[in-house]
């Protein structure tokens, strides 16, 4: 009987049928959530039917591009700033057609062995490596295909190297054809003919010659695999640029021929590493824009997804932010008689300079060296110098940050003890100040002054501004202990042009960059973000500026007051004169020059005094400079820095001095003394370091003749 509660009609009633019984009904507890065989059954093979579906249809949709078009490829073209000045172009395709059985089998086997081991049973595409490489994507690491030997002549031969699933997708469809179409010997043939192999080399013909100087035909089971193993970055695993990497890669190829039966283990022990041959320089890199062009190239292939291949063949215009007109005067600062003369110059004596636009970070022109194919080797972005003085911007940024004012005076006496030092920090031959602000000390590059100013702030302080302002963390001897305000770390040029344009930025940190944008065809496929990072409060900036600009209007950048508009920047010199800088900015662009002497092994030696002057950073660096920027500028709007904004408070002196101290200076004078300094040097010891004795200098004239020169 139904209950008085129960409706006897809606009990009887049954159940209405669904589509899918989920939840599944008349059951209770778990079971009614758990589905049924028949559900599972029926969405596998729904699933089943969608997936062979969009297969049939993608593969019904797939057409294989016209190979003899596609396999032409164009040369990259690199521009100036304006996009239509040539700098050079990256090498255009080097290639020579083989035929299958001009080919030995030992090449075969090597590069089937290295890039696809199940190449003779696959249909063109491996679901295993596309499984692997799909878990790899899902786990954050970059855009990978699991390729085929297939699926790469495919994307070497057919299509652009777009980097998206559609592309992969599209990848697959054709190798899955082209599988159907062609013999898997003609799909090797045609992939040995297309790859890159670095050395301006396409094809295995080629390679042979560029890497071992035979043909193909003579290539030994060892060759090739070298060759077979160096494919996926021929130009980094060059054994001539990363011999430890080709190795592990060569031992690599061998190994998985063993396994695939290719070779017998006997053979296999006795293999050597073989022996390449100097590679061809392009003499597309000649001269001082063969530095430009490696540095492209470098940005290039490590900001972005582009391959060597792509450089090499793949059609791309590429801007950079190198201007014409600057990088000319660059070459020529350099070579110009009075700021650098070169009768008598040392043959081991470098130079570098660099400019930056604060505005974007841009690199608007870069002297390495002055010729590429003579030493590959790039002196604005890759060599490194003793910073000297130039370093001292950083602990005087520190001390604003930390309420210290530029009118706050310290003891500016010389042979000063403090801590950590084994010796009393002495100023340059000797010269005492007195209390004087950190106007006079900056225009004077007063080393007491900036000890004890770094000894209050604390150097970690220091440390933390220089890699903020674009110093990297790794360099060389940047350390937080107190003698780090004197320049002991060794920066790199680039790195210094990158600090003094975040000054000249009013504290907004840029990238810097050579390349504007890369386009192919109509398409954009890479420009860098300019916006930057804001590390440095405007006011404290403001300070910092009208400082340096003092160094300029009376100290040792004296000679800079020929550019004739409003400059601020640093002289640098190191102990034992082993390098010498000056690094200096206006609103619309900061460079820094730098010289140093190089041994034959790369050691650093002291630079000797030539042409009757000694190398000071108030010498040729600030000429050379001050050269540079007068052309570099010439035509633009004459711009002024923000006036001070007298960030913090003047507290008393804060260290005692049993000399009697010159009179206080006013916040804008910042007059210059007869004698120079220059910047001491810490021992080896972190924790004690201590500077050198250092001994006087010439005089430098200024841009007039007529200012007293300051100490570095």
């Amino acid at each position: 009987m139904a209950g008085p509660h129960q409706n006897p009609r809606r009990q009887s009633r049954p159940p209405r049928r669904r589509l899918i019984d989920y939840p599944r009904y008349g059951k209770r507890g778990i079971r009614r959530w758990l589905p049924s065989w028949k559900l599972v059954t029926g969405l596998f093979l729904l699933v089943v039917a969608l997936g062979v579906g969009a297969f049939a249809y993608g593969y019904s949709q797939t057409t294989v591009p016209d190979p003899n078009r596609a396999a032409q490829t164009e040369t990259s073209v690199v521009y100036y700033s304006d996009g239509k000045t040539e700098i050079g172009r990256f090498a255009a395709q080097n290639r020579q057609m083989l035929t299958s059985d001009q080919i030995p089998e030992n090449v075969k086997q090597a590069f089937v062995a290295a890039e696809d081991r199940t190449f003779y049973e696959n249909r063109g595409i491996s679901p295993s490596g596309i499984a692997r490489a799909f878990w790899s994507n899902l786990r954050g690491n970059s855009t990978q295909g699991g390729s085929t030997i297939t699926q790469q002549y495919v994307k070497n031969y057919y299509l652009d190297p777009e980097q998206s699933y559609k592309r992969k997708i599209q990848e697959a469809f054709i190798a899955i054809k082209i599988d159907q179409q062609l013999s898997k010997d003609e799909i090797l043939t045609n992939y040995l003919n297309t790859i890159y192999f670095g050395r301006g080399a396409y094809g295995i013909q080629t390679a042979a010659q560029a890497y071992f100087g035979v043909d193909v035909k003579d290539l030994t089971p060892e060759q090739s695999a070298l060759l077979a193993g160096i494919v996926p970055a021929p130009n980094s695993w060059d054994p001539r640029n990363n011999p430890t990497k080709a190795e592990q890669r060569w031992n690599y190829v061998l190994d998985a021929e063993v396994e695939l039966g290719f070779m017998d283990a006997g053979t296999r022990a006795a293999a050597q590493f073989p022996e390449t041959v100097e590679p061809k320089k392009d003499e597309v890199f000649r001269g001082p824009k063969g530095y430009i062009l490696a540095t492209v190239r470098d940005e290039i292939l490590s900001r972005t997804e582009l391959t060597e291949a792509d450089l090499e063949g793949g059609g791309l215009r590429i801007v950079t932010t190198i201007d014409s007109g600057a990088q000319k005067a660059a070459v020529e600062a350099i070579a110009n008689e009075d700021a650098y003369p070169q009768k008598n110059r040392p043959e081991t004596l470098r130079a570098a300079l660099i400019a930056i636009d604060p505005k974007t970070g841009g690199v608007r022109a870069m002297y390495g060296g002055p010729d590429y194919l003579k030493r590959q080797r790039n002196a604005a972005t890759q060599d490194i110098a003793q910073a000297g003085s130039s370093f001292k911007p950083f602990a005087l940024v520190a001390a604003l940050e930390d309420g210290v004012s530029l009118r706050t005076r310290f003891d500016g006496r010389n042979a000063q003890p403090f801590p950590g030092f084994e010796r009393p920090v002495r100023n340059f031959a000797g010269a005492s100040y007195g209390y004087i602000d950190l106007l006079k000390a900056t225009a004077s590059s007063v080393n007491t002054v900036y000890v004890g100013l770094n000894e209050k702030v604390g150097p970690d302080k220091t440390m933390d501004v220089a890699i903020r302002a674009g110093l990297p963390k790794d360099t060389q001897g940047l350390e937080p202990n107190l003698a780090n305000v004197l320049g002991t770390s060794s920066p790199r040029p680039i790195d210094m042009a990158h600090a003094y344009a975040t000054f000249a930025a009013q504290g907004v940190n840029r990238t810097p960059h050579v390349v504007a944008s890369v386009g192919r065809g109509e398409q954009e496929v890479y420009k860098p973000d300019t916006k930057g990072t804001k590390v440095f409060d405007e006011d404290v900036m403001a300070d910092a500026t009208y400082a340096l600009q003092g160094v300029v209007k009376g100290g040792s950048g004296s000679y800079a007051q020929a550019l004739g508009r409003p400059t601020a920047g640093k002289t640098g010199t190191s102990s034992d004169n082993k390098s010498a800088w000056f690094v200096g900015y206006t609103p619309q662009l900061a460079a820094s020059v730098a010289l140093y002497n190089e041994g034959e092994n790369g050691e650093v030696l002291e630079m000797p005094s030539y042409a009757g002057r000694e190398i000071t950073g108030g010498s040729y660096p600030v000429r050379i400079w001050t050269a540079f920027m007068k052309a570099a500028m010439d035509g633009m709007d004459v711009e002024s820095f923000p006036g001070p904004a007298w960030v913090g408070k003047v507290p008393e002196p804060t260290r005692t001095a049993t000399s009697t101290p010159t009179p206080r200076e006013t916040a804008t004078d910042t007059p210059t003394p007869t004698e120079t300094t220059r910047t001491p040097t810490p021992t080896e010891t972190t924790t004690q370091p201590e500077p050198s004795q250092s001994e006087s200098k010439s005089p430098e004239p200024t841009a007039t003749e007529t200012a007293t020169p300051e100490p570095s």
